[in-house]
């Protein structure tokens, strides 16, 4: 049963809330807040909105019209589990004075309005998503970037690296060598008890977990495996979770990240994202086709690849993204669908009952803004169901033993964000379909990737030294 108002009320009585917080997502797809003191928390704020200054957030209003509201929604109530005091989180909305309208360029409203376009689209009315967010947990992490150099270095007692340093107590030596961090029990999996923590907490919150442990990547990569829901609902839960691994981690003396490729030479963190379209409570994903496959859902994975270059930007965001979507590897480069292959865009999980049955988007990675790349990859899908683009035949062999004339047929994800940024700006219709992206808010979008992008270019970077000292 969803919260109401009032029983948002209820519970700041019963749980002897003294704060409550509001919380909404920026264009990067980071968290922020403001909190309310609870003799100041009346059922006015969920009919009249907090204020809060909208000029201040990267790639939002500027300074002449800066006044915005964030309007919190009672059905995502949790009590904060990290605080000292009692305190309430809640998600919000941002809304313009003005119109009282979803702020164009609010992440949560342009979810929900992907969610309105499906209902309006008469194709489906609900979107069901499950990401896996895969994450390091460190020790410590240092960098620097100045006028006189750059370094970064990560401290991991749990990576192959440090089977050579002195630790007090001794260096107990129980290490997963490079690559093979994928399920060895304790000692060498020294993060059990903190993902034990972290869904403790998660499911505190409201959050479902499946399934949790280490993954591949030795020195600290996890995955926390969550249960799916609804397109705006399960980036709500993305929100909680990554807030949720970095303060647990934190409360261990440690600190994680969903950074894609923080250590060289060996895995990166992805986030691979199971969708299906269901209608009348039923699985429009199901049929007889390939893999139990529908004609729906093998048209919803041609307008993921047909859209793949332009969803890039969105799905993959940062410069580091694309130091994992590295051909050769087992990165999932090649704009393709099977059952069987994962380095194929698209895969299609076994399932046991037809009825869950769904297509893993497996390109994003965990930087990507949740309420954005949901909704992208949705209309992108609806896209290609509406214009009946089928994605051809699967490929079920590894894509690396390909012959080369075949190879050559099958395109590839974009390998940089410049490329990505390019492609979105040529290929964006199927976003601004019934309003859902609008070409402003995408425009600002590019325009804050282009700050990162230009701050990338214009900085030496220490492989370079390597490569060019002596030429």
């Amino acid at each position: 049963m969803a919260m109401s108002a009032n029983d948002v009320m209820k519970m700041i009585k019963e749980k002897e809330v003294k704060f409550v917080d509001l919380r909404f997502t920026d264009t990067r797809g980071k968290e922020q807040h403001v909190s309310v003191p609870v003799k100041f928390f009346t059922m006015d704020k969920f009919e009249s909105g907090h204020f809060f200054d909208g000029s201040s957030i990267a790639g939002w209003k500027s300074i002449e019209a800066s006044d915005m509201l964030l309007m919190p929604d009672p059905d995502s109530a949790r009590m904060d589990p990290f605080t000292d005091e009692p305190v309430l989180n809640l998600s919000c909305d941002c809304v313009e004075p003005s119109d009282g309208k979803g702020y164009d360029r609010d992440p949560r409203t342009i979810a929900k309005r992907a969610e309105a376009y499906l209902k309006s689209s008469g194709l489906g009315d609900t979107a069901y998503f499950g990401p896996e967010p895969e994450f390091f947990v460190f020790d410590s992490v240092t960098w620097n970037v100045d006028m006189s150099g750059c370094f970064c270095k990560i401290k991991s007692e749990e990576a192959p690296w440090s089977s050579g340093e002195e630790y007090e107590g001794g260096n107990m030596g129980h290490r997963a060598p490079v690559k093979g961090g994928y399920f060895p029990v304790p000692p060498i999996d020294t993060l059990q008890d903190i993902r034990n923590a972290m869904v403790l907490a998660l499911e505190q919150q409201g959050v479902e977990c499946e399934v949790h442990h280490h993954e591949v990547g030795a020195m600290g990569q996890n995955e926390i495996g969550t249960k799916y829901n609804s397109l705006v609902k399960r980036a709500d839960w993305m929100q909680i979770l990554k807030y949720t691994v970095w303060n647990v981690a934190h409360s261990y003396g440690k600190t994680a990240t969903f950074m894609p490729k923080p250590v060289v030479g060996d895995n990166g963190s992805g986030m691979h994202c199971h969708q299906s379209v269901w209608k009348d409570g039923k699985n429009l994903f199901q049929g007889n086709g390939y893999s139990g496959l529908s004609d729906f859902a093998l048209y919803y994975i041609g307008g993921i690849i047909k859209h793949a270059k332009a969803l890039n930007a969105i799905t993959n965001p940062g410069t580091n993204s694309y130091k994992r979507l590295v051909p050769g590897f087992e990165a999932p480069i090649n704009l393709a669908y099977s059952s069987r292959n994962r380095s194929a865009a698209c895969r299609i999980p076994l399932v046991t009952n037809p009825i869950a049955r769904r297509v893993e988007v497996r390109f994003p990675d965990p930087t990507a803004n949740p309420y954005l790349a949901f909704a992208a990859m949705l209309m992108a899908g609806l896209d290609g169901v509406q214009n009946k683009i089928h994605p051809g035949d699967p490929i079920d062999k590894n894509m690396y033993d390909l012959p080369p004339a075949q190879a050559k047929k099958v395109q590839q994800v974009c390998s940089s964000l410049d490329m990505a940024l390019e492609c979105l700006n040529r290929d964006r219709e199927f976003l601004t379909k019934g309003g859902v992206f609008s070409d402003d808010m995408l425009d600002a979008y590019c325009a804050l990737k282009h700050e990162e992008l230009t701050r990338f270019r214009m900085t030496t970077h220490p492989v370079e030294f390597e490569m060019y000292y002596s030429s």
